[in-house]
């Protein structure tokens, strides 16, 4: 499965950062080089690097959650499957990184990483089709998909506000924006059929989830 296999390269390429500073410094997203350098290889690369094995754990507690349930909706109900999929998160990495970039281009001190973008994209793109799927947050508390995607984003703004590491908070935004959107496309282009039911699952709340 792609969720797997996206979480075994976050692990990897994570865990050679932590024991490589060398290994980290080519592939974080360094704005004030990728401009002057054409490193635009760093906008994927950056998103498969962690701050510390909190963040990485996180993330892929996260994506394991919501990645396996939307690659199992995208396949289930025709919507591109493994390549809709694939194209969520690796355009998610890029989207969310464009505004960093461009408010930092000229920061040569900025530098940031995480697969906070992508992650997100999955997260809210997984919103739409059940929002009131129950997820158990860290194995014990039980609450609904759009609970946990409210309270990701006051986490990933609270930390964006703080400032103290690397990672790119604000990337959860605008990758949580990406992934919402591109989820609302994707049924809109493909599997129209699906629109009832969908919008009468949000007339339904649960939210501690079921």
């Amino acid at each position: 499965m792609l969720t797997i296999t996206l979480i075994i390269a976050n692990v990897i390429f994570s865990l050679l950062g932590f024991y490589n500073r060398d290994w980290t410094n080519k592939n974080i997203m360094w704005p004030y080089r990728v401009k002057r350098e054409g490193q635009f290889y760093r906008f994927i690369s950056s998103g498969f690097l962690h701050a510390d094995f909190m963040h990485l754990f996180f993330n892929m507690f996260t994506l394991y959650y919501f990645g396996n349930n939307i690659e199992i909706i995208f396949d289930f109900y025709g919507l591109g499957g493994t390549f809709a999929y694939s194209l969520l998160y690796f355009s998610a990495l890029v989207f969310s990184d464009l505004p960093s970039y461009f408010k930092h281009v000229n920061d040569p001190g900025y530098r940031s990483l995480g697969a906070s973008g992508a992650v997100s994209a999955v997260v809210f793109a997984s919103v739409i089709f059940g929002p009131w799927q129950a997820v158990y947050l860290y194995g014990a508390l039980k609450i609904s998909f759009l609970i946990f995607a409210i309270l990701y984003i006051y986490y990933c703004i609270y930390m964006g506000k703080k400032g103290f590491d690397n990672v790119n908070h604000d990337a959860h935004l605008w990758g949580a924006l990406f992934g919402f959107v591109y989820a609302i496309l994707l049924v809109s282009l493909f599997n129209r059929g699906l629109w009832p039911a969908i919008l009468e699952e949000f007339r339904h709340p649960s939210l501690w989830g079921r």
